[in-house]
């Protein structure tokens, strides 16, 4: 397949602000890339070049990629960065820089999707000494052999910044129209392998079939069971029927680890191998885990080495340093609390209930000072709830997260329910939790912010529509520092128009990519005529916004888009405050 039909169906997806239209586009691509490399032109499509838990990146900052683009081009430092600020985007520039030049290929031969793959995969396996040297040597190589617009495209590739609107769920869509049967079945085949790739080439080669018998497997990480949150006992156990597995919330990394033999691998929610930040972990499982092979999650938690006691998760930041691990080991103890197993000596877990897995987790855990179950009991009243609350909350957790014990309360990879529920400690007062929102818009300051975005557009995700709702703006919480890395952050993610898994009546001076999440604090859920997270939930024709919303200072690069608070939370959180007010 040749590179160049890769490029005139992105410059399609750009061209483009409709979801329908978009997966339309998406689904004709992969009906039409050839099986061996479809593979290939799904990780490119969404800025990647292998699954996270890989481990393998491109590592070519923006300033790197101009760099071949002004060796290629000619192009001076100067004329660069003034196309780069006027135009905020560096595929851009070299497309406008190689027009200019009236650029002639090194070969007759067109550039193929192989070809563009394969140099992308040398560029992010060059390493050790001179490896910035190899990296923009390759990087240059490809682009004098590309079209101007071929060249925007590898620049928005090798930087992280495809500009497409096209997410996971978005690839999902197409591939189940393209390939036939229900996107669950695609959905369930990525939450179990967490490799969309993967999912597009077992498509294209075996058809709806093929994927169907995806499989947990050793080694390669499930994406995460997630919760939801209510404010109240009571709340929780009406939706638990009665009866629900309270379980302590700890104030951790959570981790899914894979152990096969001796080989130990442990992964982060978002899928990343993490294996070289926890030396300690990986002889811990050794020793602590009876099976020859298990899947098992666990919440890693900081401990003072002197008094045992838990600390707060902050602390583990410093095993997120390349450098030192041993000395961060040594300095920075944790304790493993293992709540949920997946996989047991070729017996796939999944499928049991909450209690069985429980059971089989209670006879592979080996329980020291340092390996433990988490701590939790079957409640069947509200007293129960509010006692392990308590408890909890006394013990330097979180909360607690309750869950079902009903005959359908299987492990649901992936997927956001009703299943677990958190009761977290700030959840009965209005507003003091905070919230993890996406931005999705910027606005120019006035005054001292002058020049920079004072004001940031934010947003819940609704993953029933995979979309993301505005609920705020947020402009309070931000220090100097704060503003500086802002405005360069997101103009370098700004887009010509709104990304179309954005749902926004309002309009920002500014629209960017939704990929950052921030952790923002606010005074009260109110309605809201003009913001569209909760639309009609509570009152025709009303939104829901946060008042007073307030910047924490903590970005939340452990979360990706998806993962950030939901439009039913924000409703549940409007809906207790209601509750409260006509209590008093």
């Amino acid at each position: 397949m040749l590179f160049r039909e890769l490029v005139d169906y992105y410059e399609r997806l750009e061209a483009t602000t409709k979801r329908l239209e978009m997966t339309d586009i998406l689904a004709e691509l992969l009906s039409k890339a050839p099986a061996k490399i479809i593979d290939k032109v799904v990780y490119m499509t969404l800025g990647e070049l292998y699954p996270a838990y890989v481990g393998v990146e491109l590592g070519v900052a923006e300033k790197l990629a101009l760099k071949a683009v002004r060796q290629v081009s000619g192009a001076g430092e100067k004329a660069v960065n003034e196309l780069l600020s006027r135009h905020g985007d560096a595929g851009t520039v070299a497309m406008l820089l190689l027009r200019s030049k009236e650029q002639t290929t090194l070969f007759a031969e067109e550039l193929t999707v192989e070809d563009v793959y394969s140099s992308l995969e040398k560029i992010a396996k060059a390493s050790g000494p001179g490896a910035v040297e190899v990296k923009t040597a390759i990087l240059s190589r490809l682009i004098s052999q590309a079209t101007p617009l071929e060249a925007k495209h590898i620049l928005r590739i090798v930087t992280g910044a495809m500009r497409l609107g096209v997410a996971d769920m978005t690839v999902l869509d197409a591939l189940a129209k393209a390939f036939g049967g229900e996107r669950d079945v695609y959905e369930r085949a990525y939450n179990l392998s967490s490799d969309i790739g993967l999912v597009a080439k077992t498509a294209a080669e075996e058809g709806v079939e093929g994927v169907a018998r995806f499989r947990v497997k050793v080694g390669i990480p499930v994406r995460c069971m997630l919760a939801e949150r209510l404010s109240s006992a009571r709340e929780i156990l009406e939706k638990m029927d009665g009866k629900g597995f309270a379980e302590y919330k700890y104030d951790g990394e959570r981790m899914q680890i894979h152990k096969a033999g001796e080989k130990v691998s442990i992964f982060s929610r978002r899928q990343e191998n993490i294996t070289h930040q926890y030396p300690d972990v990986v002889i811990m499982v050794r020793q602590r885990v009876k099976a020859s092979e298990a899947i098992l999650e666990c919440e890693t938690v900081p401990i003072d080495q002197e008094t045992g006691e838990m600390l707060p998760f902050q602390e583990l930041m410093h095993r997120k340093r390349k450098k030192e691990i041993q000395k961060a080991v040594e300095d920075y103890p944790v304790a493993l609390y293992f709540f949920d197993i997946l996989y047991l000596d070729g017996e796939d877990l999944t499928t049991k209930t909450f209690l069985e897995r429980r059971k089989r987790l209670e006879q592979v855990i080996n329980e020291d000072e340092r390996v433990k179950l988490s701590r939790g009991v079957l409640a069947v009243s509200i007293d129960d709830v509010e006692r392990v609350f308590a408890e909890a909350v006394e013990a330097g957790c979180e909360g607690v997260i309750v869950k079902s014990v009903s005959d359908d309360s299987v492990y649901r990879a992936g997927a956001r329910g009703w299943q677990w529920i958190k009761f977290k400690r700030d959840y009965r007062s209005e507003m003091i939790d905070t919230v993890d929102l996406v931005v999705v818009g910027a606005f120019y300051g006035k005054g001292r912010r002058k020049g920079k975005f004072g004001t940031l557009l934010v947003a819940a995700y609704n993953p029933g529509k995979d979309v993301f709702q505005t609920v705020c703006k947020v402009g309070t919480g931000f220090k100097d520092e704060d503003l500086e890395r802002f405005t360069e952050m997101f103009e370098r993610l700004k887009l010509p128009h709104k990304n179309p898994r954005v749902d926004s009546v309002m309009q920002p001076d500014v629209w960017v990519q939704p990929l950052v999440v921030l952790e923002i604090i606010g005074a009260e859920v109110t309605l809201s005529p003009v913001h569209t997270c909760g639309r009609d939930a509570v009152k025709e024709g009303y939104g829901l916004g946060i008042r007073f919303p307030r910047y924490t200072g903590r970005i939340r690069d452990d979360k990706k888009p998806e993962d950030a608070t939901t439009d039913e939370e924000i409703v549940e959180m409007y809906r207790r405050q209601l509750k409260k007010i006509e209590a008093e």
